[in-house]
């Protein structure tokens, strides 16, 4: 039997494996999660990537949201250009950046202990007040010194009090100032604030140092060294303990008498009168030949003292008996020559400050 098949019935077309290609599919929660992450890092790169044409600005919205923050500056930095971004720097290696004007403080400060700001202005800074607050400002900052204000006394013209700026080194800065090489030999450096009542009086000493010590160079003196008066007391002391415990049974005055003139002291109505300061020097041939038309300079040191008002009319005249180059500030002159009036020549050898 012949069944006979339709032309024009629709047949399906096939392909070979190597044309065929699969339907492509949807992508799924995760792939598109991924995708929108790549998107947006090539975005972002694009965004940072540097352009010889344009910079690359932030946008608006980003610029609101972040306002530029409003700069402060530390009071501890300086604007000094002697010594750019020197507030860097570490403690531990301040040594070799102190400038020569703040060794000198540090110096000045380490043999008297207790120096007034002024006087450091002048002697070290011309007067410059500015930049010696802005040197103390910054070794403050290290930890290297220590400054406060004293009350001075009144003289009893004014009711209005006083007051005058100290300094004087911490214990760091005297570990530091040891360590310098600025030393001289023999030289003790002295730190912290002692004997409060007396540092308005102790503060002076540095002053009338720097009148004595100018006229010691004129004369050829060199290597000057301070001894102040409890390093002075120290030695004097240690002194009478040893002849004491060597001979009980010895007059004391023996003993006084006998170690005043082992440390070039004066012995007056059967005391040893100490000095405020010693200054001691190298002096040259020259200067030796003059030692004795120079007051108490003998044997290379001068002994200096500072006279208040405070000190009583004996305790005066045991000062200038003693040979000491003696100086008063102009506000205790009137108290001082009030109290040694009948003395005139007393006050003749009273040097101002």
């Amino acid at each position: 039997m012949r069944i006979e098949i339709p032309q024009d019935l629709p047949r399906r077309r096939e392909t070979s494996p190597q044309t065929s290609a699969p339907r492509p599919q949807e992508p799924n929660s995760v792939q598109r999660h991924l995708q929108s992450i790549k998107e947006r890092a090539d975005q972002s790169r694009t965004n940072h990537a540097p352009s010889r044409s344009a910079p690359s600005r932030r946008p608006e919205r980003q610029r609101e949201a972040a306002p530029r923050p409003r700069s402060v500056k530390d009071p501890r930095e300086s604007t000094d250009p002697r010594r750019p971004q020197r507030n860097k720097i570490p403690s531990q290696t301040i040594g070799m950046q102190l400038r020569p004007e703040e060794r000198k403080v540090m110096l000045e400060l380490g043999k008297f202990r207790v120096v007034r700001t002024r006087d450091l202005a002048d002697s070290v800074y011309d007067g410059k007040q500015r930049k010696l607050g802005e040197d103390l400002n910054y070794l403050r900052s290290k930890g290297l010194v220590e400054t406060r204000h004293i009350n001075l006394r009144r003289d009893g013209t004014r009711r209005q009090i006083d007051r005058a700026e100290v300094a004087t080194l911490t214990r760091d800065g005297r570990a530091w100032l040891r360590k310098s090489g600025e030393v001289p030999k023999d030289q003790t450096v002295y730190y912290g604030f002692v004997k409060p009542r007396e540092m308005e009086h102790d503060s002076l000493i540095y002053r009338a140092y720097r009148d004595a010590s100018q006229r010691i160079e004129r004369d050829g003196g060199s290597n000057l060294r301070v001894k102040l008066d409890f390093e002075i007391k120290a030695g004097v002391q240690k002194d009478i303990y040893r002849a004491r415990k060597a001979d009980p049974k010895r007059d004391m005055a023996d003993i006084k008498e006998e170690v005043a003139a082992k440390h070039s002291l004066p012995f007056v109505n059967g005391g040893i009168q100490i000095p405020d300061a010693r200054i001691e020097f190298d002096p040259n041939d020259d200067a030796r030949s003059q030692e004795a038309d120079q007051g108490s300079r003998t044997g290379g040191h001068e002994d200096i003292e500072v006279l208040t008002a405070a000190y009583r009319r004996g305790h005066l005249r045991a000062k200038a008996q003693a040979g000491f180059r003696n100086y008063a500030s102009s506000s205790d002159r009137a108290s001082i020559s009030a109290k040694i009036e009948d003395e005139h020549q007393m006050m003749r050898d009273i040097f101002d400050l």
